[in-house]
């Protein structure tokens, strides 16, 4: 495939990025553009790790090709704090001690973000669903509920 380059607007802000069309978004992020929160997982969008945001979709960035999302906008975990604290859903988390290990966390964070922009105020049912393809390992799924639950209440989706 051939280089090229790419505008992306990441946590809103435009970087103008050099790399092979079909390298994953997540490739990018992490190596080009120094965001470090998105993990690798998988590597074949089943687990959830590396989900960020792209035009308000939890996608997974390891098989989501840097062309796809150009000129789309892109939130990473990084991008979900406020003025550099942690924004409503991530204050959730903490207070529900929800990350044990944290690695599945940035892609929890970004689709628990996505749900309720959709859904601000979900029922259990709702967050279970929304979060059931993110695996994590840590058994931390109850306080990782309870977090998202929180937020919305505390209006992380109004």
């Amino acid at each position: 495939m051939a280089a090229g380059s790419f505008r992306l607007r990441i946590n809103g802000s435009e970087r103008l990025v050099q790399a092979e069309e079909n390298a994953p978004l997540l490739d990018v992020l992490r190596n080009a553009c120094g965001l470090k929160g998105t993990r690798f997982g998988c590597g074949s969008g089943e687990c959830g790790a590396c989900n960020v945001l792209v035009d308000g979709v939890s996608v997974p960035s390891c098989d989501t090709p840097v062309s796809a999302a150009e000129g789309k906008d892109i939130v990473t975990v990084e991008g979900l704090a406020v003025q550099g604290q942690p924004g409503v859903l991530q204050q959730a988390f903490l207070a529900e001690q929800a990350g044990q290990c944290g690695y599945c966390l940035s892609g929890i964070l970004a689709t628990a973000a996505a749900l309720l922009a959709r859904t601000p105020n979900p029922d259990e049912a709702q967050v279970r669903a929304a979060l059931d393809g993110h695996l994590c390992r840590c058994g931390a799924h109850n306080r990782i509920v309870r977090a998202v639950l929180r937020a919305a209440a505390a209006g992380a989706g109004a």
